[in-house]
């Protein structure tokens, strides 16, 4: 049953989370108690069991909390390579099917925000949202001249509960973060973000500059902002149809030639928009991609999105033309890019976290050196080797704030690819755009 308790303020949600804490450290030493008295074949069983009833408690507390906390649990609901399948299968239902606002409270704050009710605005407006996730949630409606669309309402003082959350999260990081682990201006960053998608005239921006970017793909649908029904709090936005990724594997058991073309699209999705938008949509989970019955993708979601620096498009650009080849000189200055230039005063560790980068990124484009082209993304090598280099990048002190959003949309792009078990030439995909950089990508295929 849900806890339909409302936390209260920056105290009652640290307690509140400080008491899941709790209680979880209570039923696992319940279950290691009980393991004593077990039989080898019953204890993975019992495990199962256990990962199921703790994933659940934690599953409806984020639900309830929202902001912050739920983003925690959407992320953690596709690191495949890292919990278990039933842990896995409960934090999932935080992506688009999450318990939504009361009927009543919904209606309170569209007109809070928007100065009529939902029945004054629209022909008809359903009561129950579709979609209901960490900040908002999405109603299915009729605008007056019968167009069909899409109604996000942003939850009450969701604004206030980020920043409660953050200040509760550097109270609670000050060790790490005096150890250099999780510096200032990483939190900085992430709850920088966060803040930015609660304004809902910059999600419309966004979504605008997209669809206008993105037109020349004809595998990709954007939706079109009714900004004459939209306000800071409420966006308006054309209807997409499809289904979330999830589901579209479950319910059309797609062929492997479909799950390669889809894969293949969403790696040209993301490339294009490194290359030629230099601003990336970071929130790729798997709600976030509405697939068709012909594999079309509709992206939703675009309050989450980063704009880059001229210093990390060079970053990527070194990268793809394997400057580390013509030596050391651009091995340091590759280095000094991507880690800061203090990192040149620790050389050794400076060429090790480069070595593992380059291993990283040759796994990820194999036909660069020669190797056999096509990357099976249903092997968790992937997503466990990018685990890996950032753990010792955190560990060594050596991570750059502006990897945070880039990390976050390459894992879960790469997860994606996992949920498919796309094979993918990605190297030839990667070799399109390097021949004609900016270029617009037509029929599937980069110009």
């Amino acid at each position: 049953m849900v806890n339909k308790e409302k936390p209260r303020g920056r105290i009652g949600r640290g307690l509140r989370i400080g008491k899941l804490g709790l209680a979880l450290t209570g039923s696992y030493l319940g279950y290691q108690l009980q393991n004593l008295f077990l039989g080898e074949q019953e204890r993975p069983e019992r495990r199962k069991s256990f990962n199921r009833k703790a994933a659940r408690q934690i599953r409806v507390e984020l639900e309830s909390l929202k902001g912050p906390a739920m983003k925690v649990g959407q992320i953690l609901s596709t690191q495949f390579h890292l919990m278990p399948e039933e842990t896995l299968s409960e934090l999932a239902k935080l992506q688009m099917r999450a318990p939504g606002m009361h009927p009543s409270l919904a209606r309170a704050q569209f007109k809070a925000s928007f100065g009529r009710f939902p029945e004054q605005v629209f022909r008809a407006l359903d009561a129950e949202p579709f979609a209901a996730a960490s900040l908002g949630q999405v109603h299915r409606a009729v605008t007056r001249e019968g167009q069909e669309v899409a109604v996000k309402i942003q939850y009450p003082a969701i604004r206030k509960a980020i920043e409660d959350d953050f200040k509760l999260l550097r109270s609670a990081a000050l060790p790490a973060r005096l150890a250099g682990h999780a510096t200032e201006s990483m939190i900085a960053e992430i709850e920088r973000g966060m803040l930015e998608e609660t304004d809902y005239v910059n999600e419309g921006r966004n979504i605008e500059l997209f669809r206008k970017q993105l037109q020349p793909l004809d595998y990709v649908r954007v939706p079109t902002v009714h900004w004459n029904l939209s306000t800071d709090r409420i966006l308006t936005m054309s209807f997409i149809s499809g289904e979330p990724l999830p589901d579209f594997l479950t319910n059309r058991e797609p062929s492997q030639e479909m799950r390669n073309r889809i894969g293949v699209q969403l790696v040209e999705l993301f490339h294009l928009q490194i290359h030629r938008l230099h601003t990336l949509h970071a929130d790729p989970h798997p709600g976030n991609y509405l697939i068709e019955a012909n594999g079309t993708i509709g992206l939703v979601d675009f309050g989450c999105v980063k704009k880059f620096s001229a210093g990390f498009i060079e970053i990527m650009q070194a990268f793809e033309e394997r400057v580390w080849l013509r030596g050391e000189q651009q091995c340091q200055r590759m280095a000094r890019l991507i880690w800061g230039p203090g990192i040149l005063v620790k050389p050794r560790l400076a060429r090790e976290h480069l070595k593992h980068a380059i291993a990283f990124y040759e796994m990820l484009f194999p036909g660069l050196t020669g190797s056999r082209a096509v990357v099976d993304f249903g092997d968790t090598k992937i997503l466990k080797t990018m685990f890996r280099i950032l753990n010792e990048n955190l560990r060594n002190k050596t991570v750059n704030p502006e990897f945070a959003f880039y990390a976050r949309a390459e894992m879960g792009l790469y997860n994606l690819l996992h949920l498919l078990r796309a094979r993918i030439d990605t190297s030839a995909i990667l070799a399109k755009f390097e021949s004609n950089r900016g270029a617009a990508v037509h029929n599937g295929e980069p110009a």
